[in-house]
């Protein structure tokens, strides 16, 4: 008797499974999502809560919040797009040999576009209370010299930005690594960006992504829009510097930076596919 492996269709069975790729649509809708979530809940917390009469959360809170935005959308929706919701992180990853340069511009557009819908929002429950002014109060806006909530200057504020992007780039990197522990990443992630925050708000609010700098300077303008520009060539140079380094410090492989579950297990099935069918009969 001749019984033939079927032969495994890997486009049916990952649509059986539920386990589709995703489209650019969807990992540019998460991107903008997530970059919208780190502005709103990030500069929020600063804007919002930092000074709350009696309550106010101070810097640590604004720390918090910000690895928690990151930490959170990471998890939600890092299977999708890799969670990056960070130009400096797109060009680094890219870099790496970790995304592929069609998902860069792409990438980059919404995530300005997500920052900058998440500072009007801000800027909107923010106008709700009769004392907040924009001029005074802000909206967390990135500085240095009189921008800087420590009066840092110039070559501070852009070795920070420098040194901070490409310490958290690494951290990435490592993080998401193929032969990192599962499951941790946005952990890692998340307390790596709040420990960055505890470091470098003084010297210049913390930027470390360009896309959070600029949703803040466009409502503010003035000096904030004027200094932009370091908040843009500071956390890029610093990952640059990682990206085009990891490999050759820890040896690792370029690969995509987080593959999604379907196109993990759409990988797999069409491996068994090719080996089941030519697979000769069994003869039993």
């Amino acid at each position: 008797m001749s019984v033939v492996t079927p032969v495994v269709n890997a486009a049916e069975l990952e649509e059986q499974l539920g386990f589709v790729s995703p489209t650019l649509g969807q990992r540019l809708g998460v991107e903008f999502l997530g970059t919208f979530w780190l502005v709103l809940g990030g500069c929020g917390s600063a804007v919002l809560a930092a000074a709350f009469p009696h309550v106010g959360i101070g810097l640590l809170g604004v720390s918090l919040a910000f690895g928690l935005t990151v930490l959170t959308m990471a998890f939600a929706f890092g299977h999708i797009s890799g969670g990056h919701f960070n130009p400096a992180v797109t060009v680094g990853l890219w870099l790496a040999g970790r995304q592929g340069p069609k998902f860069v511009l792409p990438y980059i557009l919404v995530q300005v576009l997500g920052a900058t819908a998440g500072a009007g929002v801000l800027y909107l429950i923010a106008s709700g209370n009769p004392a907040y002014h924009l001029a005074t109060n802000g909206l967390a806006a990135n500085g240095y010299g009189a921008g800087s909530p420590g009066g840092f200057n110039l070559t501070a504020a852009l070795l920070t930005e420098v040194v901070m992007t490409m310490l958290f780039l690494f951290i990435i990197l490592g993080a998401t690594d193929r032969r990192a522990a599962k499951g941790f990443g946005p952990l890692a992630i998340g307390l790596a960006l709040t420990l960055i925050h505890l470091i470098s708000i003084p010297v210049t609010n913390t930027s470390v992504n360009p896309a959070r700098s600029t949703g803040p300077a466009l409502f503010v303008g003035g000096l904030a829009l004027s200094q932009l520009w370091l908040f843009w060539v500071a956390p890029l140079v610093g990952a640059a510097l990682a990206g085009v380094t990891y490999r050759f410090l820890t040896g690792a492989e370029g690969r995509e930076p987080i593959a999604t579950q379907g196109q993990r297990i759409s990988q797999a099935i069409t491996s068994i596919g090719d080996v089941t069918s030519s697979r000769p009969p069994t003869d039993l």
